[in-house]
């Protein structure tokens, strides 16, 4: 597996990472527990060291069993959390007071059985605390051992730039990919400018762009997908073009759509660290194929024309959690 450096942090990271979320929360039921063991387990097997979780996944749940599988192996991964919702679920609104912070990592500590968090995320801006503060307490918790790293999640251009004038942020966490390219406009430049990484979370655009899902594809009650208005049928149906744009590219260079997707995510930049998630052993050994496809010049030039002709539909967020992000 390739390595990469997120930013100039010197938070060296296997060149994919995974994202632990849908084994616990988001995606439908989580997954038995000796699944969720297995898939981690095969992960750090196959060269990936970088581990994304959060006390809001479950709650709790995902960090307990994160923490469960890595605690022998702590020296081999980087493990990275958030902090940033009140009483730890993202249903309960913000809450990234100076107090609950300290609360949080040492709530996030005991359950990933560690005694320090490699990378620390603010999951989202809270309105109410000035970004100051927060990255005030976390310089704190870095100066006392507890944090290694300080990061953000969906921060805009200028949260960004004040938090990292108080304390280096290593690592910016946001979705990117083939089909929420809202990040190249003003975040990419910043984070190229000030040294920072970047962690696209839904690279796959939660599973759209492997080409697994169709309209008439049926999400279990508690998906998440279900209120996201760019999986309504008619969005799906209109955004099947670029599945097939990838579909045609993967079949020159013998991969799959998820392969040049990721592959893609990886041209941009060295220091872009994807983060996908699975709950199947075959779709983490195909996203970690990703890692070894080179895309030429031209391959990255076609499907810059071809992509520019294919127009995405639908909101990637309802309207309420869209208005928590970019702030």
């Amino acid at each position: 597996m390739q390595k990469r450096n997120l930013g100039k942090g010197n938070l060296e990271v296997s060149a994919l990472g995974l994202g632990c979320m849908g084994l616990s929360f988001g995606y439908g039921p989580a997954v038995e527990k000796q699944q969720g063991i297995f898939l981690i387990r095969a992960a750090v097997e196959r060269g990936i060291t970088f581990f994304d979780t959060a006390e809001a996944y479950g709650p709790f749940a995902n960090e307990e069993l994160v923490g469960e599988v890595l605690a022998p192996l702590r020296d081999k991964v980087v493990i990275a959390t958030k902090f940033g919702f009140k009483d730890g679920n993202s249903t309960h609104g913000l809450d990234s007071r100076p107090e609950r912070i300290k609360e949080v990592a040492e709530a996030s500590l005991k359950r990933l059985r560690t005694d320090r968090i490699d990378l620390f995320y603010q999951h989202r801006v809270d309105p109410n605390v000035p970004i100051e503060d927060v990255a005030g307490i976390v310089k704190e918790l870095v100066a006392q051992g507890k944090v290694k790293h300080f990061g953000l999640s969906e921060a805009g251009a200028q949260t960004i730039r004040r938090a990292h004038a108080v304390h280096p942020v290593t690592a910016l966490q946001s979705e990117y990919s083939l089909w929420w390219r809202e990040p190249e406009k003003e975040i990419l430049p910043l984070l190229e400018e000030l040294g920072i990484g970047f962690v696209p979370f839904s690279p796959l655009g939660k599973g759209f762009l492997t080409g697994a899902i169709s309209a008439s594809t049926q999400f279990t009650s508690n998906d998440f997908r279900n209120i996201v208005p760019r999986f309504a049928p008619e969005a799906r149906k209109a955004n099947q073009a670029l599945v097939d744009l990838l579909g045609g590219i993967a079949k020159r260079k013998k991969a799959t759509p998820a392969q040049i997707a990721l592959a893609w995510l990886l041209a941009q930049k060295p220091w872009i660290v994807p983060i996908p998630g699975t709950t199947k052993l075959h779709r983490l050994e195909e996203n970690i194929g990703a890692v070894a496809i080179e895309l030429t010049a031209d391959d990255l030039r076609d499907i810059e024309i071809a992509a520019a002709k294919i127009t995405v539909k639908g909101a990637r967020y309802p309207e309420k959690l869209a208005q928590m992000v970019g702030r």
